[in-house]
């Protein structure tokens, strides 16, 4: 049982961390694209959307599975709270709050990164059908 403890510790908390890291190198890229985007050199809808969607995905995928990684680490944290009272026969409400305790530690960080994410993706989408607009705005103009 103290591998998966290893398990929660470094491997839950490692993906989630690497999750949120994800989400900032992205969602700083996407900012600086769209800052220097010039709406003339797409020719076609399909270009630009494709361009102005970039990574977008990725950002949404972390967003909606950061809880289930983190509900991953609690529902482990948990076992071994409860492997860890049948194996010493007593239960001291100390030992099985603080286990709990640093089992929904996992289910707060996966929240901590899947809100933000899904702020931004929701940000960025807007950002998007803003750009579309004055692509098309554009468009129609030089017709």
């Amino acid at each position: 049982m103290d591998a998966l403890k290893e398990i929660v510790d470094y491997g839950i908390l490692g993906i989630l961390f690497f999750m949120s890291f994800l989400t900032i190198t992205y969602s700083i890229e996407r900012v600086l694209f769209y800052k220097k985007i010039i709406l003339k050199d797409y020719k076609t809808k399909n270009e630009i959307e494709v361009a102005l969607t970039n990574n977008l995905s990725a950002i949404s995928m972390i967003g909606s599975n950061a809880p289930y990684v983190g509900l991953l680490g609690t529902v482990i944290g948990i076992m071994v709270v409860f492997y860890d009272m049948g194996i010493n026969s007593s239960l001291e409400t100390s030992v099985v709050v603080v286990g709990l305790s640093l089992a929904l530690k996992a289910t707060a960080l996966g929240l901590v990164v899947a809100i933000p994410s899904m702020m931004v993706y929701s940000a960025f989408l807007r950002k998007t059908d803003i750009l579309m607009g004055k692509w098309e705005d554009e468009v129609n103009q030089t017709i």
